[in-house]
């Protein structure tokens, strides 16, 4: 069996490398890796000799070298692990995360249909279910549960999830999902809340929290997440999701406490609650009930047992996060998370599509209300629509919405 783990030298992947060449000593397993500021290759110096492992440096959203991998390898199954994962990032700069969770998600499908395939995974998330209010402990996510998502890392990876799916209906592309809750052990890296939380309490460090830090995650083991990865690309039906959760649900403040003040014990940790993250979901609750059912997976991972695990990792009495992480995840917070919000004290518009009838209306409407701006279009001329509307006196310039550096232009004149 050749199986293709994208995203393989991060924390998630790098872990179930090691769990598939352990438990399937036979499997040939390539890891596709772009080595991102997430990705970290010396995580897999384990498993760089194994004559069954193979790391290829590459990006799933380029189409040419993922083809020229599948020709190379003729994998039997990809489970996709590769995505950028990080919501503060996302509100910070959308785009690479449209970029590589919809658009190289689609050029891995691509290469499975051109080449053929056993199966394809899709590792996703429990955030693009969107949150459960605080008051309603009884409610959980189902796989039934609408799509309700509340950041751009959430959208692209339901987009992506969405996209997966209508290749199986499409083309009959033999997919599987797994939604999983938030993960948590050896090899996280460090901008997350646990280790985070772990590395600055070890260096006498505050230890941010947003908001009141009363917002509940569903903790999952990664060996455990692991597990039921193997179970579902095995056993799982084609075209089904399924939910994957630890049954561990926690407030973030309760998570800091235990792990920097009782496990650590840390009694100098100083809590710092600073501004609430935009859109902060509330409550994240999985029901894995499905899972249980038809493959026989629960988590076995206590928590107790799997955070004193994470926390040799991280205080680096196994070598695999150095100060350096540290500095630059307290850098990141400090630069582009907890700063307070400037409210606009005027409007200004930039509108799109002024040359179809509709995009023409709304300029001119909001023209005539007195609102100042822009119009724009591909055209590079405009002088109203056929129907012999006035043109409005809002200035229009010609641009090319799907191009970034030019719609920053007008953008940067309107701010």
């Amino acid at each position: 069996m050749n199986i293709i783990v994208t995203g393989g030298a991060g924390f998630i992947g790098s872990n179930f490398i090691f769990h598939m060449l352990k438990k399937y000593p036979d499997y040939r397993i390539i890891c596709l890796d772009c080595l991102t500021y997430a990705g970290n290759l010396s995580t897999l110096a384990p498993v760089m000799d194994n004559p069954n492992f193979r790391f290829v440096k590459e990006s799933i959203t380029d189409r040419e070298a993922v083809y020229k991998l599948f020709e190379e390898e003729h994998p039997d199954m990809v489970v996709n692990f590769a995505a950028e994962s990080h919501v503060d990032r996302s509100i910070e700069n959308p785009e690479v995360f449209l970029t590589t969770n919809i658009i190289g998600t689609a050029v891995l499908m691509d290469a499975c249909r051109k080449y053929g395939i056993k199966r394809y995974h899709q590792v996703s998330t429990d955030e693009v279910y969107g949150d459960l209010p605080l008051d309603r402990p009884d409610l959980f996510f189902t796989e039934e549960t609408p799509i309700h998502t509340s950041s751009p890392y959430s959208s692209s990876k339901a987009s992506a999830d969405l996209l997966v799916l209508a290749y199986h209906r499409t083309y009959g592309l033999p997919v599987s999902i797994s939604r999983c809750s938030n993960n948590y052990g050896p090899y996280h890296f460090p901008e997350k809340l646990i280790p985070l939380m772990i590395a600055n309490a070890l260096n006498d460090k505050p230890l941010p929290v947003y908001g009141t830090g009363e917002n509940v995650r569903d903790w999952l083991y990664v060996e455990d997440h692991c597990r039921a990865i193997d179970l579902i690309i095995h056993k799982g039906r084609v075209g089904e999701v399924y939910n994957v959760g630890g049954h561990n649900e926690m407030t973030n403040i309760d998570i800091v406490k235990i792990i920097c003040i009782k496990n650590l014990e840390n009694q100098r940790a100083s809590i710092t609650y600073v501004a609430d993250r935009k859109g902060h979901d509330m409550r994240y609750a999985i029901d894995p009930t499905k899972i249980h059912n038809e493959l026989g997976w629960l988590p076995e991972t206590k928590f107790a047992d799997g955070i004193k695990e994470n926390n040799q990792m991280v205080s680096g009495q196994q070598g695999m996060v150095g100060d350096h992480y540290f500095r630059r995840v307290s850098e990141l917070l400090r630069k582009n998370v907890r700063q307070p919000l400037r409210r606009a004290v005027f409007m200004k518009l930039f509108v799109t599509g002024v040359a179809g009838q509709l995009g023409h209306d709304v300029m001119n409407e909001l023209n005539k209300r007195g609102y100042e701006g822009v119009g724009s279009d591909l055209a590079p001329e405009y002088s109203g629509i056929q129907d012999g509307t006035a043109v409005t006196t809002m200035p229009y310039i010609s641009v090319d919405i799907t191009d970034a550096s030019a719609v920053e232009k007008p953008l940067q004149k309107q701010a």
